[in-house]
């Protein structure tokens, strides 16, 4: 209960914490269901706060790859796939401003990989990191013409 009213955990993590204290696998398993049934254990809970905390700095790929890592359920999964990707390119737009906004434009080769390397460890999309790279190149604070980039993929 201590580790539950700290933070959220998902079922894995959280049985990779207690296996150690476990007694048998049988125990522990049923432990897990009973947090479950009590709603103080939930998956859907546990990948909605990694989202909230991260989505500010991370792109989809990463933050997705994550929960997916922690044993998130593919079809939620999914849904939050959805709801990231409607707002990848303004996310990573931020994280490029936040980042190098006023020092340095991506106008040699040099520079513009390294700012795409950047952008790419954090989880944004390939098409995603050239749009945002494009548009400083062009000098817009906000391009136009960009309603979601739902159909692309990499």
């Amino acid at each position: 209960m201590g580790l539950l009213s700290r933070r959220e955990y998902s079922r894995k993590e959280l049985s990779g914490r207690l296996v150690p204290h476990a007694p048998d696998l049988e125990t522990l398993t049923a432990l897990l269901d009973d947090l479950q049934r009590e709603g103080w254990l939930s998956d859907e809970r546990y990948a909605r706060s990694m989202l909230n905390q991260r989505s500010a700095r991370q792109g989809e790929r990463r933050i997705i790859g994550d929960l997916r890592r922690q044993g998130v359920a593919d079809e939620l999964l999914d849904t939050l796939s959805e709801d990231l990707r409607a707002t990848e390119y303004e996310r990573a737009v931020q994280v490029w401003r936040k980042r190098f906004d006023g020092k340095a434009l991506p106008d040699t080769p040099k520079e513009y990989a390294r700012q795409a390397r950047f952008l790419a460890a954090r989880g944004f999309a390939g098409h995603v990191v050239g749009k945002v790279l494009k548009a400083a190149l062009r000098g817009e604070s906000e391009p136009e013409g960009f309603d979601g980039l739902e159909g692309f993929s990499d």
